[in-house]
């Protein structure tokens, strides 16, 4: 526990809204949004980056052990406290007073502590918005923290690609200031300083601002489901997409039959768009989109993707089985609704994988011949964005079977499959969720001693304080 006098200096420095010390009103600090559920000592919520320092200042000076939390939306339990109670939550929702819109740089200035949807509402009336777009709703900080992709990475890219600035608060005995706020696209003058911070969990400085690349609202988009002729032909449907449509092309997201079943059992409201009912085996959400309104006598986005799909059926050995147009919300609404209906079909162990675009599906067929016999009582609910490499992994567990407890029994599933995703098809272990106390064995694994070397070195350079939850030596 944290001693009386921590409570009351710290207090003195943020003032009495910048600090939670009741154990009642800490729940929300120390319950992450899955499985994790940690006991935090106290609760720090400075409201400006010079707050934040003098913050974590004291925290190093007095040896105690800082836990960053930004939107609390992690499923690697990254941004919660250990069970110890010894461990302090910086929380950043406070930090939400800068949002400097640039329209000639096409840039936002703002403060980390804002969530996504708070920053798109506010760009909209200028017609520009974040590009990364997310089932979850974060703070800007965790998604740097963590370099989130999302649904249209396929079009937009990373939040490594839209970031153009970041400032720094390192977890040294003075909390030193790291202004790296230049909102410029060109600049080769040396290191990249920023890319040290983002996608590194937290773990080199708590990032407190930052200078975001804006893109235009599309204002014309059109949806399809497709069913490939078969596992083998996504990746020859999605080359041919992408040759057809070029950037228009927004979004190409696969979505299993069992993963789509969850949803639907779970969400009564949501229509359930196949023939009879009938859910694939494998189904494709594609979006297009374009920025500007229609213009007279400009062929309409639904008329333009129905004519590429009937070429790409036309040719020759066709990758495409069956498509239908349909309305972009109930598509969405639909692929949007697969993380809670997995999580509600059973006890949820769940993958965050990355691979070659071309080695998904041979993967996830392996584990669909292979799981039966290993784990016969675990059920594949796998979707993810087959444009950009990346699959949720979900695996279900009947909540009465005796496996849906056995912590011996997850571990070893999990070793199961990290063990085929990293050294057999050369995968990633964490697509776009970090690391995070949940995946740190499998860093410790997999990760080449020198790469551990060096990046142990950075932290005791950036950051000699106890910060983050992950160990990067």
């Amino acid at each position: 526990m944290i001693d009386q006098e921590h409570i009351l200096a710290l207090g003195n420095i943020l003032g009495d809204k910048g600090i939670v010390s009741e154990p009642g009103a800490m729940v929300a600090y120390q319950t992450g949004a899955r499985y994790d559920e940690g006991l935090a000592g106290l609760v720090l919520r400075p409201a400006t980056t010079e707050e934040a320092s003098s913050a974590v200042a004291y925290c190093v000076r007095h040896g105690l052990s800082l836990i960053p939390q930004s939107g609390n939306t992690g499923l690697v339990s990254g941004s919660t406290p250990d069970a110890s109670g010894a461990q302090v939550v910086l929380s950043l929702d406070r930090m939400t007073r800068r949002f400097d819109l640039d329209l000639d740089n096409r840039s936002l200035h703002t403060d980390a502590g804002f969530r996504l949807s708070e920053v798109n509402q506010q760009l909209e009336a200028n017609g520009l918005f974040f590009p990364i777009d997310l089932g979850a709703d974060p703070r800007l900080a965790g998604m740097l923290s963590t370099n989130t992709g999302g649904s249209r990475f396929l079009k937009y890219g990373d939040v490594r690609r839209n970031t153009l600035g970041i400032k720094v608060v390192l977890a040294d005995e003075v909390g030193t200031i790291l202004d790296l706020t230049s909102d410029l696209r060109k600049n080769n003058t040396g290191v990249d300083w920023k890319q040290i911070f983002i996608g590194t969990s937290g773990a080199f400085g708590i990032i407190t601002e930052c200078v975001l690349n804006l893109e235009a609202l599309p204002r014309q988009m059109a949806t399809a489901y497709l069913v490939p002729s078969s596992g083998a032909h996504v990746m020859p449907l999605l080359r041919s997409m992408e040759q057809k449509l070029g950037a228009y092309l927004s979004a190409f997201e696969g979505m299993s039959k069992n993963a789509v079943a969850a949803a639907l059992d779970h969400v009564p409201s949501l229509r359930n768009p196949f023939q009879g009912g009938h859910i694939p085996d494998y189904v494709i959400l594609c979006e297009i989109s374009r920025t500007w309104e229609p213009r007279e006598g400009e062929q309409g986005l639904d008329a333009v993707l129905e004519t590429v799909l009937a070429e790409i059926w036309e040719s020759e050995a066709a990758p495409l089985a069956d498509a239908f147009v349909g309305p972009a919300h109930e598509m969405w609404a639909l692929r949007h609704a697969l993380s809670e209906g997995v999580k509600h079909a059973g006890k949820l162990i769940a993958f965050d994988l990355s691979f070659r675009r071309g080695d998904i599906m041979a993967f996830c067929d392996r584990m669909k011949a292979e799981m039966p016999g290993a784990f016969p009582d675990v059920t594949i609910c796998d979707f993810g964005h087959i444009g950009d490499g990346g699959v949720h992994f979900n695996l279900v567990v009947p909540k009465d079977s005796q496996a849906a407890t056995d912590a011996a029994f997850e571990q070893h599933l999990r070793d199961w499959v990290f063990n085929m995703a990293v050294r057999d098809f050369n995968g990633s272990f964490s697509a776009e969720h970090a690391i995070g106390r949940k995946n740190q064995p499998y860093y410790d694994l997999y990760t080449d001693g020198k790469i551990k070397e060096l990046a142990a070195g950075l932290k005791a350079i950036t950051s000699p304080g106890a910060l983050g939850t992950v160990r990067f030596g």
